[in-house]
């Protein structure tokens, strides 16, 4: 690894490649002008529309609305009832005559992020004239209170929808998730078991579904337990090839190799299930993850050789991404050069693990010719993206932790939210930090205060660090201030 001094003290015009990197990452893969790009797909409980000129007249109203929710942020100074009031008023003026429920899940959905908001946008959605929500807008509020924590206004949410008649199993997916994420794997288990109270028939993609929450909460012993008891003990589902690829994921991602193995021994030898291409990845991310780079290679060569399965560009990808990460750049592209010779279309992912590749050895020349070629290649115009929020948490967090360039990351931060993309917890997280270790306290506090603002619950971590820098630099009144800001929003009741 190199250190943060030594990347700063790159010559200026490798760090202006490194900015025209920078930039072309967020204009020339994902398409430039924000505003003539398609949205994320949407649920199949939406409504879709074919017309391309409805299509950008939606993606205009979403930007719309969407500007004016993450510019008039929730404000922790003032009741509930008055922060909507004043949000809903400017909603109404924003000259949008027709509010569908494709346009109000849309909005939702990238105001995920910001809970506060998003219930705000909800409440004025339904006061529209003729305005019934749907499935999908239900559960996209719902995965955006799950985010801090708004579990007893769920769970109305849910008893709403059962009223309706509109409640789904992937209802009670996202509510495992959030509490899943929470940590509260007891609840996730509940919530599951609550499935067939609420009408709805327990199916082994919704075993799936939990299990695959609760391992990516880091919790693969949970996991373990949950799959014993429903498959061997109570015998109520028959485990398919997800079930097990699930249940690997969860060991790999706690490098547990030897309960990986045991798991993959099973699947094959006890239930007779065989590994696809999706359990192969999982191992050799697992692999990867270990440290194990040689054992990974080794298998990525033996699935091409067995003819059974065709390695997948997520496998090639994750790779690159672990080889590059330890600097072993020539075995990263000679992945690379295979790669395109067994995939027919690699896709943005796995170039951008080369573009990585390349920025680990600050070869960032390189790594914008690398980019330049896939602008060549059309990759933008195939993918129909936009600069979205994983985009831009990925650039300011490079900006804050690699080069230290807080300025380059604030920039950054103003572009998307001019955008009307709404910032998460990680990309908050980034720039309060890196402003603390620049002691640009005034400004961390500033983007702290609006993290609360949003909704956004921060880390505990977070508030230490930034609670650590006032006391440090005598502002121990600052430092008292936010953490009474936080303590009146955890005791804040919401309601439905």
């Amino acid at each position: 690894m190199f250190s943060s001094q030594h990347l700063v003290s790159c010559s200026s015009k490798t760090f202006r490649t490194f900015s025209q990197l920078t930039g072309f990452l967020l204009k020339g893969i994902h398409g430039g002008d924000y505003s003539n790009k398609n949205p994320d797909p949407i649920s199949s409980n939406s409504t879709t529309n074919n017309n391309p000129n409805s299509n950008s007249s939606i993606t205009n109203d979403i930007d719309k609305l969407c500007k004016i929710m993450s510019k008039n942020q929730y404000n922790s100074q003032l009741s509930i009832s008055s922060n909507r009031c004043n949000t809903h008023l400017l909603l109404d003026d924003s000259g949008i005559k027709v509010v569908t429920p494709e346009l109000v899940e849309l909005v939702l959905k990238k105001l995920t992020n910001a809970g506060a908001l998003a219930l705000s946008f909800f409440r004025w959605s339904e006061k529209q004239q003729g305005f019934e929500h749907t499935t999908g807008i239900y559960n996209a509020l719902i995965d955006s209170l799950g985010k801090i924590k708004q579990f007893q206004l769920i769970w109305d949410i849910v008893y709403c929808m059962k009223r309706k008649g509109i409640l789904t199993n992937e209802t009670f997916g996202l509510t495992m998730r959030r509490y899943a994420r929470a940590r509260r794997s007891g609840d996730a288990v509940d919530a599951f078991e609550k499935m067939e109270r609420y009408g709805l028939r327990q199916e082994l993609c919704d075993l799936n579904c939990l299990l695959g929450t609760l391992c990516k909460s880091k919790n693969a012993r949970k996991a373990h337990g949950v799959f014993d008891e429903m498959v061997k003990r109570r015998k109520r589902f028959v485990p398919d090839v997800k079930t097990y690829a699930v249940l690997l994921e969860g060991w790999g991602e706690s490098k547990n190799l030897v309960m990986l193995k045991e798991v993959y021994k099973e699947m094959r030898d006890e239930a007779g299930v065989e590994p696809d291409v999706v359990v192969y990845g999982i191992i050799i991310r697992a692999y990867c993850k270990c440290g194990k780079y040689n054992e990974a290679l080794k298998l990525q060569r033996e699935i091409e050789g067995n003819g059974k399965c065709k390695p997948s560009a997520h496998v090639y990808c994750t790779l690159i991404n672990a080889l590059g990460s330890e600097m072993r750049l020539g075995e990263a592209l000679e992945i690379f050069e295979r790669a395109k010779t067994v995939v027919k279309h690699l896709g943005i992912p796995t170039y951008n693990a080369v573009v990585g590749s390349y920025c680990w050895l600050m070869r960032f020349h390189d790594a914008y010719q690398m980019v330049e070629e896939m602008r060549r290649k059309g990759m933008a115009g195939d993918c129909g993206c936009e600069p979205n929020l994983d985009t831009y948490t990925m650039i300011v967090r490079m900006l804050c932790q690699e080069v230290e360039r807080v300025d380059l990351a604030i920039q950054v931060w103003d572009q998307m939210k001019d955008k009307g993309v709404v910032p998460g917890m990680h990309m908050f997280a980034s720039l309060v930090n890196s402003l603390c270790h620049e002691c640009m306290l005034d400004d961390a506090c500033r983007y702290f205060q609006e993290m609360l603002d949003f909704g956004t619950r921060p880390p505990g971590r977070l508030y230490d660090n930034l609670k650590e820098a006032l006391v440090v630099n005598g502002k121990v009144d600052e430092a008292i201030s936010i953490g009474e800001k936080l303590d009146n929003i955890r005791k804040c009741q919401w309601t439905s």
